[in-house]
């Protein structure tokens, strides 16, 4: 075939694709309608997990699973706004890894809303101004975000659904010499990832400028051509700011974990995962016999981690994730336990 009859075969598959796409989502109107009726969650990341595993299992051809991933999740995002338009709030600002990872779940055209903190995100859900939340849980280099796990204890929102992010960071900067930059904006979070770049191009002495995030590092960097931002390259790429070096991180493996917030319980999944909050005795061995019913259930913790109270007895409560759903019986007997336990939510495990 010559080039004129290839891309008259991809324009008649591109017909068909449209078509058997206009069916698909005539069936999820359908689908939106009966959710409505019964007040079901437009959501189901446990759905939306099960269809890419199974459409990955049966690839014939070149299409990646990251292709056949990145394909789907954009269909399925344009599904949602046919069932039922609904906001999605998020830390911003637009630009930030938080709000990359909103769009990654919830397409380009939702309506967002950029909140200037986690906890706004976690009080907008609370009053219904909002469906759903993203806010960021831990980092695998700088650890938990301690403001994460108090909104949770503080507030009613669950956990539907946990995705994990490579981070990768930038230098960028409209000055094109180093030696001209006498001022560094970033999140300090981002900064304190890049301290081995900084030191290895002497540029630790140079004043750094906390923000709110790496999107405002980049906003700030452009009104300022003696100055830099440490940010991401969506960032850069949308304050028209040019990158200088890429992928400047100390740690090249640097993953964050994201949690998207709602008001519902998500359905069973192949494989999930539970997180509480809990409570346990003040008194030697008190944490170790807490634990210790974990082990009598054969339930794997995947992760605990301690948070004051910030109240005037210096209390402790624990995070948890442990491997489970909040229905298994040994799941129902570790929550119904003599112990102040809070149910976070139970969610599929991100592969």
């Amino acid at each position: 075939m010559d080039l004129k009859e290839l891309r008259k075969e991809i324009d008649r598959i591109d017909d068909t694709m449209l078509e058997l796409l206009e069916k698909r989502m005539e069936v999820v109107k359908n689908v939106g309608i009966l959710k409505h009726k019964t007040g079901g969650a437009i959501y189901r990341p446990e759905r939306e997990q099960e269809i890419i595993s199974r459409l990955k299992s049966q690839k014939k051809g070149v299409i990646s699973d990251e292709a056949i991933e990145a394909i789907y999740l954009e269909i399925f995002a344009v599904s949602r706004n046919l069932e039922l338009p609904e906001r999605v709030a998020y830390l911003g600002p637009k630009g930030s890894f938080t709000h990359q990872i909103a769009e990654s779940r919830f397409g380009a055209y939702a309506d967002y809303l950029s909140l200037s903190s986690v906890e706004s995100v976690f009080k907008i859900l609370e009053n219904k101004e909002a469906k759903y939340g993203v806010v960021p849980i831990e980092n695998n280099t700088d650890g938990i975000v301690g403001v994460t796990l108090d909104c949770l204890g503080k507030y009613n929102s669950k956990i539907v659904a946990e995705i994990v992010m490579d981070i990768h960071h930038s230098f960028a900067s409209l000055n094109d010499s180093l030696e001209g930059i006498k001022k560094i904006y970033s999140h300090p979070q981002g900064y304190n990832q890049c301290r081995v770049f900084l030191e290895e191009h002497m540029l630790l002495d140079v004043e750094f400028i906390p923000t709110r995030s790496t999107a405002e590092a980049a906003q700030m960097a452009f009104k300022d051509n003696s100055s830099a931002a440490i940010c991401s390259k969506i960032a850069a790429k949308m304050y028209k700011l040019p990158i200088l070096f890429d992928r400047i991180e100390d740690n090249l493996a640097n993953k964050t974990r994201f949690l998207i917030l709602s008001d519902f319980k998500t359905d069973r999944a192949k494989k999930n995962k539970t997180s509480i909050l809990a409570k346990t005795e003040d008194r030697p061995g008190g944490l170790v016999k807490f634990l210790q019913k974990f082990e009598k259930e054969g339930i794997n913790l995947t992760k605990i981690e301690s948070r004051p109270l910030k109240n005037s007895s210096f209390e402790t409560v624990f995070y948890l994730d442990f491997e489970g759903y909040v229905d298994d019986e040994n799941v129902q007997r570790i929550l119904k336990s003599d112990y102040d336990i809070k149910w976070l939510g139970s969610y599929a495990v991100n592969n």
